[in-house]
C-alpha cells in the first residue's frame, strides 16, 4: 500500500509538471494554397498530453502573421467540443504563417514539493532563488500563469526565408528564431532569442521536443547573455520548443509569481509526402 501510495502521488506530480507543456499543432505544417488546416491546441506532453480543454473566452489572441501582414483568425475557433480540431483555417496566399496565440491569466497553488519540483525542472530561476533566498521551498507554490504560443505553416512551396517569421511579434514571453526553420537547406542548425517584455531573456532554459516521441526532450540549452540558443534538428518531422519564465509579485493576496509559458512549433514533411497531407 505505501509503494501504491508513492506511485500515485509520484504520477500525480509528473501530471502536473507537464501539464505545463502547451503548444498549437497545426494537423499539417506543409500545405497547399486554401487547403484546410486542421488546429488543436495541445497540453502536456508523453502519457499526459491532451486537448486543451479551456473556454474559448480564455484566448485573448488568435491570428495568423503572413506575408501582408497580420489577420485576427478568433473566427475559426471552435467550441472544446466542437470535433477533432479546435479550429479549421485556410491561407488564400502562398508563404509562410506564423499562427499566434494568447491566453488570459488562471490562477495555480501547489504544495511545496511539487511547486518546487516544477520550477526546478523547467529552469524558473527567479523562482527558485527567490524561494531559497527567503527560505520559503516548503511553502504552497501560488502563481498567476498565461500561455503564449507561436505555430509555423508553409503555404505552397517555395524554401526562400520569409522575414515574418524571424520577426518578433510582441508576446510577453517569445521564442524567435534567428533563422527560418523552413529555409535552413543541409545546415539544420537553428539559433533562437528569447524575448521577455520586449528584451532578451538570458539564463532561460529552452526545451526541443519531438512532438511523435515526446515524453522527454531532444535536446535542452540555457540562453546566453543575448537570449540566444541554438539547436540541431536531427531528422525530420514535427518540433516544438518551450519555455517557461516568471517574475515576482508583491501585494497580491492571491499568487506571488507571474508566469507565462510559451512555445514555437514547426513541421516538416514526412518523407512522400506531398504539401497538404504531410
Amino acid at each position: 500500500m505505501r509503494k501504491l501510495a508513492f506511485l500515485l502521488a509520484a504520477l500525480g506530480s509528473a501530471a502536473t509538471l507537464d501539464a505545463h507543456d502547451f503548444w498549437v499543432q497545426p494537423q499539417i505544417f506543409a500545405a497547399e494554397v486554401n487547403a484546410i488546416v486542421p488546429v488543436t491546441i495541445e497540453v502536456g506532453h508523453g502519457p499526459f498530453r491532451q486537448r486543451w480543454s479551456a473556454a474559448l473566452d480564455r484566448i485573448t489572441k488568435f491570428a495568423a502573421i503572413g506575408p501582408t501582414g497580420s489577420v485576427d483568425r478568433r473566427a475559426d475557433l471552435k467550441r472544446p467540443d466542437g470535433g477533432p480540431s479546435d479550429a479549421d483555417m485556410r491561407f488564400a496566399a502562398p508563404g509562410t504563417y506564423v499562427i499566434v496565440l494568447e491566453t488570459t491569466r488562471a490562477e495555480s497553488v501547489l504544495p511545496g514539493i511539487r511547486f518546487t519540483d516544477y520550477i526546478t525542472a523547467e529552469g524558473i530561476a527567479p523562482a527558485v532563488d527567490l524561494r531559497a533566498r527567503n527560505k520559503t521551498t516548503d511553502t504552497p507554490g501560488r502563481e498567476l500563469y498565461s500561455r503564449r504560443a507561436k505555430a509555423l505553416v508553409r503555404v505552397g512551396t517555395s524554401t526562400a526565408p520569409q522575414p515574418q517569421v524571424t520577426r518578433p511579434v510582441g508576446m510577453t514571453l517569445e521564442i524567435v528564431p534567428i533563422r527560418d526553420p523552413y529555409a535552413l537547406g543541409s545546415d539544420m542548425t537553428l539559433p533562437v532569442q528569447i524575448l521577455y517584455e520586449g528584451h532578451p531573456l538570458a539564463g532561460a532554459f529552452v526545451k526541443l521536443n519531438n512532438l511523435d516521441f515526446d515524453a522527454r526532450p531532444v535536446e535542452t540549452h540555457k540562453t546566453d547573455a543575448k537570449g540566444q540558443a541554438t539547436f540541431t534538428i536531427p531528422f525530420r518531422g514535427l518540433w516544438q520548443m518551450n519555455v517557461v519564465w516568471t517574475k515576482p509579485l508583491t501585494g497580491n493576496p492571491k499568487a506571488d509569481f507571474d508566469t507565462v509559458f510559451s512555445s514555437l512549433t514547426f513541421g516538416y514533411p514526412r518523407p512522400g509526402a506531398t504539401p497538404g497531407r504531410g
